[in-house]
């Protein structure tokens, strides 16, 4: 791709960004709204509608909700991974020292917020929730970032999208873990039969996306069956695009056609405005929709529970983001991106401290009382916001990045 054709693209994803932003945070006060109103039931009915589409006793028949976090979702998933495998090949992650920076900062973002919530909650009935702060959604973090605008540096995303998916992927590896029986051997093998046989066709040299749905159905319901997330299949299979034009058996020996596009840059391009504009609106509206009846903070337990989640989301994150990373740069084992500043890194951490859906998932898996589950949830909703508001704050007042368009 030309410098001139990456310049272009480069500016109508930011847009495509700047305006989903906007598009996401509406539909989420729309389904807060709605959840809250006279007609919250119809709320609560519409993505608890069975979907018939099932696969016997292998997948059986969900409901909407389901199909949108665990199905939809995949595609968003999908482009996250198209995205860090571009900046892995030739981007602000290509860069070993600058790569393992995301990594650090996210086990600071894990640890800090777990600890400030323990600290306040040692009881044994409060304690179960101390994995809730220390979630980030990638969907509302990013939705956030894409309003600030170009006041930020463009490697500062990646660094979100990396630190994210970490995130996400040590809340998987809790949940596995702490909140249920475990990982299954079985499901992980399915995932990497699928994983093989995208790795064979790109052997073959098979170009045609469509193709790849197969496989990637599979790794899909492999991460299913083995207890973890499966919309991670989505992050695999983007990894595992190509990021040259020439791949596949043989492709050394070929001279290279100076007009193909990488397949990882042609799937991006026509990805991105679906995931923008209806994938992620539609997430929002499924699951912005917090009931906040039942809530009540008089008594000690819920109250040290909503305030060990709001403490951990809105400083827990960014303190322990900007401490891992400060520590690990100190060291010498990584470094800040080019046009990155630390005050960047305490807007990582805000918007880190968006937890909203991970967090509230968590929430049901720790708690079954109800006082419990009402002040989790609310201190979520309380906490992600606040994280988002000082964010945008913070981010406003950023300089103009000059590498943002660049």
């Amino acid at each position: 791709m030309s410098a001139s054709r990456e310049t272009e693209w480069l500016l109508r994803f930011i847009s495509v960004e700047a305006r989903s932003g906007i598009v996401l945070l509406l539909a989420a006060t729309v389904a807060l709204v709605w959840a809250n109103s006279s007609l919250g039931p119809a709320y609560e009915a519409l993505w608890h509608l069975k979907i018939p589409l099932s696969l016997g006793t292998l997948l059986p028949a969900q409901d909407l909700h389901f199909w949108v976090n665990d199905g939809l979702m995949t595609v968003f998933f999908l482009v996250v991974g198209l995205e860090v495998r571009r900046e892995i090949h030739d981007g602000s992650l290509s860069d070993p020292r600058v790569a393992t920076l995301p990594i650090v900062a996210a086990v600071g973002g894990v640890l800090v917020p777990a600890l400030l919530y323990l600290l306040i909650n040692m009881d044994a009935a409060t304690r179960k929730g101390w994995a809730i702060p220390t979630a980030t959604d990638i969907a509302f973090a990013v939705g956030v970032l894409s309003i600030i605008g170009r006041g930020v540096p463009a490697a500062l995303r990646m660094l979100l999208l990396t630190l994210a998916i970490i995130d996400d992927i040590a809340a998987i590896l809790v949940i596995a873990f702490v909140y249920s029986g475990g990982i299954a051997l079985t499901g992980l093998l399915i995932a990497a039969a699928g994983a093989l046989l995208v790795l064979a066709l790109q052997w073959l040299r098979a170009s045609w996306a469509l193709i790849y749905i197969v496989p990637g159905a599979i790794m899909w319901y492999g991460m299913l069956s083995a207890g973890m997330h499966p919309t991670l299949a989505g992050v695999i299979l983007g990894l595992l695009t190509p990021a040259t034009a020439s791949f596949g058996r043989g492709w050394r020996t070929r001279a290279p056609d100076p007009k193909a596009v990488a397949p990882v840059l042609v799937l991006e391009a026509r990805l991105h405005p679906w995931v923008a504009y209806a994938i992620m609106p539609l997430f929002a509206l499924a699951n912005a929709g917090v009931s906040l009846s039942g809530l009540n903070l008089s008594a000690s337990q819920p109250l040290a529970v909503g305030a060990g989640i709001v403490l951990g989301l809105v400083v827990g994150k960014p303190l322990g983001i900007v401490l891992a990373s400060f520590l690990a740069v100190r060291m010498k084992l990584c470094t800040l991106p080019e046009g990155v500043r630390w005050s960047h890194t305490v807007l990582l951490g805000l918007l880190a401290g968006i937890g909203f859906t991970m967090a509230i998932f968590i929430t049901n898996l720790a708690f079954t009382e109800p006082v419990l589950l009402s002040a989790a949830k609310f201190a979520v909703l309380i906490g992600s916001g606040a994280a988002a508001v000082l964010g945008f704050v913070l981010g406003k007042f950023q300089p103009a990045a000059r590498t943002a368009t660049t």
